[in-house]
């Protein structure tokens, strides 16, 4: 069986999967510092929950954006598994897409990684993914899998962060759908709820709007991200949400490189 590690910036991301089936997942917090055997003894016991056992594990691919998490968890694959984890984008598992932008090589692990998830999803159509993670991302995806390009916003959860270390008597929220539709709020919290959700839905309606006006063709928006299901809600905005997107991608990528060997 495949283990899939997708590293965050905010968490990392553990799913186990047989051929293309998706067997169980799991997340922690991202800590550079955490060592391979911290990781094997939190998954060991996931494992175990599951029904599985860390002699099912056969191979090992990730995909980090913090790239000193990359040593600890290849020790984890080596030590523990018996395998050298393979590393999204680099050979033998290059990512076999082009990627259209002026700067390739500065295109982030996890965008190029949804970008062959959404080919997988929605062959020969133009799509838009949007990810909401640590910073919110908008990519625009061709029909033939390409990566083409998108947007880096400041994501929900860091937005409202810096707005309470900025502001000394605004408390620490939450953030969640405001259980009202109105945008005048009664309290400090409530407002705060509303300026942080409602702001980042007229955000999105902003930029795929422009988006689309400048793709000038249809385009599926597929959502995916630790927050996407915060707006689940506002169906006008995505025709699909992908929770595991990037998982599924590191899945394509391991099976595409299994397949030409």
């Amino acid at each position: 069986m495949l283990l899939a590690i997708d590293v965050g910036n905010t968490n990392a991301k553990f799913a186990l999967f047989r051929g293309a089936e998706l067997l169980a997942r799991w997340r922690i917090a991202t800590d550079d510092r955490r060592t391979a055997d911290e990781y094997m003894v939190w998954l060991d016991q996931l494992l175990r929950i599951e029904g599985h056992d860390r002699a099912d594990v056969d191979a090992v691919i990730i995909s980090t954006v913090v790239p000193r998490a990359l040593h600890n968890l290849q020790l984890l694959a080596h030590k523990y598994f018996g395998v050298d984890a393979l590393v999204a984008g680099r050979e033998p598992v290059s990512w076999g897409i082009a990627l259209k932008v002026d700067e390739p090589q500065s295109v982030g692990a996890d965008r190029a990684v949804n970008a062959i998830s959404a080919q997988a999803v929605e062959p020969g159509k133009d799509k838009l993914v949007i990810s909401f993670g640590t910073a919110t991302t908008l990519d625009h995806i061709g029909p033939e899998g390409a990566y083409l390009g998108g947007i880096i916003a400041p994501g929900v959860n860091l937005s409202l962060e810096a707005l309470v270390a900025a502001a000394a008597k605004l408390p620490r929220i939450a953030i969640e759908a405001p259980a009202s539709p109105s945008v005048i709020g009664r309290t400090t919290e409530s407002q705060m709820l509303i300026g942080v959700y409602w702001g980042y839905v007229s955000m999105m309606e902003g930029l795929i709007a422009r988006m689309k006006a400048e793709i000038g063709k249809p385009l599926t928006v597929i959502a995916t991200g630790g927050l996407a299901t915060l707006f689940d809600k506002q169906a006008h905005l995505f025709d699909r949400i992908e929770p595991d997107l990037t998982l599924n991608g590191l899945m394509h990528l391991y099976n595409q490189r299994n397949q030409t060997r």
